[in-house]
């Protein structure tokens, strides 16, 4: 099966690909696919997480630029590393650029900030 794999990166002929597909689907039947399953759930699993900080973090982006100081001192208190000085500089830079309804420069590159934080 793990030839078969191999062999397939250096197949080229669109028509020779699939019938290399149909040869792999025949290996995979007789495969036990319970390890196969399992790679595979721990693949979407990671990606799901990164997704679910994805998200997080445009909602603290949304919320720091939408609210006060209270968003960003519960900010500073869950990333304490924080270049405050320049997370107050992005905010800012992104809410002018909201009320002058200019392209989000600023708030792309808040998000990037908060992103550089997380570790993403």
């Amino acid at each position: 099966m793990q030839e078969a794999l191999r062999e397939s990166k250096r197949i080229k002929s669109l028509n020779a690909l699939r019938r290399h597909y149909r040869r792999l689907g025949k290996l995979l039947r007789n495969e036990e696919l319970d390890p196969i399953r399992q790679v595979i759930n721990e693949i979407d699993n990671v990606h799901q997480a990164s997704v679910n900080k994805f998200h997080t973090l445009e909602r603290w982006r949304d919320r720091l630029l939408d609210e006060e100081s209270e968003a960003f001192g519960d900010f500073v208190a869950e990333y304490p590393d924080t270049d405050r000085q320049r997370l107050r500089q992005l905010i800012q830079a992104a809410r002018r650029e909201r009320e002058q309804e200019r392209p989000p420069a600023a708030y792309r590159k808040l998000f990037k900030y908060l992103r550089e934080l997380a570790g993403i």
